[in-house]
């Protein structure tokens, strides 16, 4: 078993000893999605860390888009569950670049694409391929995107 993996099933047995409702509903909803992954396609398999880290990830994000979509529903109880399951997750997440390091990666490598050539907005094909393998799983890809068309416009 992943290490990744057996951390949360151990914390989730912490969180059930603790009746740590939130926490212990948020755990089993990751590791059930993990599973679910192991076992997608035509064979069962055993997920890498990454892998693990990826189904996480892509958790995170649906509880963050569910939390909008609640908060702008109007329903801010929803919204607060789904903000700290949000959190409880963002605990077996590294951490997230912040907006200033986020911005000298991507200006890197708008300059990297200018020195070959792309400039102007149709650059930003080029540039995403130059940032994603840098930003991989430290921020997320609207971020990411917004970043790149406010510095390809300016």
């Amino acid at each position: 078993m992943t290490t990744l993996k057996s951390k949360l099933q151990e914390d989730l047995t912490a969180a059930i000893r603790g009746h740590d409702e939130l926490r212990s509903s948020t755990l089993r909803l990751t590791l059930a999605a993990i599973t679910k992954e192991e076992v997608a396609g035509k064979q069962k398999r055993e997920l890498s860390d990454d892998e693990v880290q990826k189904v996480i990830t892509r958790e995170a994000k649906k509880r963050r888009e569910a939390a909008e979509a609640f908060a702008q529903g109007g329903r801010a109880e929803s919204a607060e569950r789904e903000k700290a399951e949000g959190e409880v997750l963002a605990a077996y997440l590294p951490k997230q670049l912040s907006d200033e390091e986020l911005n000298t990666i991507v200006a890197q490598a708008v300059e990297e694409a200018k020195a070959a050539g792309a400039e102007g907005p149709r650059a930003m094909g080029a540039v995403m391929k130059i940032v994603n393998p840098k930003v991989a799983g430290l921020a997320e890809g609207g971020r990411v995107a917004a970043e790149v068309k406010r510095l390809l416009a300016g």
